[in-house]
């Protein structure tokens, strides 16, 4: 895992993507992997001339940064997971890949999905508000929602989509000239594309820009701690407060993503949680209510909690739409628990989209959708009341 003694991989990266054809947004063929071998070999046998030698791994394959090797084979340190990957297979999230005893991620500098959105979509309410984010995905994920709203995309492999060769420097020129205050890891989950995120954002920072994670929080401590120091803020998707629903609908378990929470808290990461109200799976009034209560003694009540409308979506399109009713009293119970700012997702019109000081309970932010209508806020404080408004506004 040395590099050349010629020229190291970021160098070669760089060189081979700003000095051959430049940045090219062309998506590839859909089976772009076929024939191709997986990994990366640290680019330790280059030719004298830089060309790369006929078996090394698909395009900019990269080796992944947490990962042991075993008597049964590599065993994945970077979720909860734990896959145990026999050589030429992948791991759950389908991008990380035993080669030749190393493992690699194959969605470095592979996205197949390239965007700019308004932040509020993330949705980050309290961050930034009224700002652009340049939203990144690759293919993959560690878990296997079956609502999941981007399963095309999170329920395959780098391989079978179509992607555009977009490296992390590439990324964070074309945020800047998009006029972009963020970039955000999203779409499929940032997890099962972690050294992209990590160089992205490592970058993105030494630029001036902020990075924004929304995932579903399904990662291991170091490697998320890593991650935070170069992390703005974030978007996470506590699915359920129930072990049992994690394993049945997600394919994970509870405690990983507590611990995400509490740890994104630590390391001074903004925060927003979101809530999917799933009908028969996770519309229960009383586990709603464990989870607001778990969230104020743990001393997160002062990130907003969004929960959002279910609508009928990959394995789970016999369940009806979650009811707006519902929904109301997902929030009342989370307001009345403790929780500073509560909203209502996925529910075109409501008024539970709007901010309010929760002081004076005057209106500060008045939304339709992802556009802001009105701004009641100076700075970081109401108006009204001059009470401080949990967030970044600035």
């Amino acid at each position: 895992m040395t590099a050349s003694k010629n020229i190291s991989k970021r160098e070669f990266i760089k060189a081979s993507f700003f000095g051959g054809c430049g940045f090219c947004m062309a998506a590839s063929g859909l089976n772009a992997l076929a024939g191709s071998s997986f990994g990366n070999d640290s680019l330790s046998h280059l030719a004298e001339n830089g060309a790369l030698p006929q078996d090394t791994p698909w395009k900019w394959s990269t080796p992944a940064l947490y990962f042991v090797d075993t008597p049964k084979g590599i065993k994945c340190k970077l979720c909860p997971q734990k896959c145990e990957i026999e050589p030429g297979k992948a791991g759950d999230c389908r991008t990380n890949v035993n080669y030749n005893g190393v493992l690699y991620s194959i969605s470095y500098g592979n996205p197949c999905a390239v965007h700019i959105d308004p932040v509020e979509k993330k949705p980050l309410l309290h961050y930034l508000p009224g700002t652009k984010a340049y939203s990144i995905a690759t293919a993959g994920c560690n878990l296997a929602c079956l609502n999941c709203q981007n399963w095309e995309i999170s329920q395959s492999s780098p391989k079978d989509t179509r992607n555009y060769d977009l490296m992390p420097e590439a990324v964070v020129a074309e945020a800047r000239k998009a006029g972009c205050r963020s970039i955000a890891y999203t779409y499929s989950d940032p997890v099962a594309f972690y050294e992209y995120t990590l160089d992205t954002s490592t970058l993105a920072r030494q630029e001036g820009i902020k990075n924004l994670l929304i995932s579903a929080g399904y990662i291991n401590p170091d490697p998320l701690r890593r991650l935070c120091k170069v992390i703005d803020a974030a978007n996470i998707d506590l699915k359920s407060f129930s072990d049992e629903i994690y394993e049945m609908l997600n394919a994970g378990t509870l405690q990983p993503v507590l611990d995400t929470l509490k740890i994104l808290k630590d390391e001074g990461v903004w925060l927003e949680i979101t809530n999917l109200v799933v009908p028969t799976w996770t519309d229960d009034m009383d586990m709603i209510k464990r989870m607001c209560d778990w969230l104020v003694e743990n001393e997160l009540h002062m990130f907003p909690l969004h929960f959002s409308r279910f609508y009928p979506m990959h394995k789970l399109t016999y369940l009806p739409e979650s009811p707006v009713a519902t929904l109301e009293k997902a929030r009342q119970i989370a307001l009345n628990a403790g929780i500073k700012y509560s909203y209502i997702g996925n529910v075109p019109g409501t008024k539970a989209e709007n901010t309010s000081c929760p002081h004076c309970k005057k209106l500060l932010l008045e939304r339709k959708g992802y556009v802001i209508l009105q701004n009641n806020m100076t700075q970081n404080r109401c108006s009204y009341c001059n009470e401080t408004i949990d967030g970044v506004w600035e």
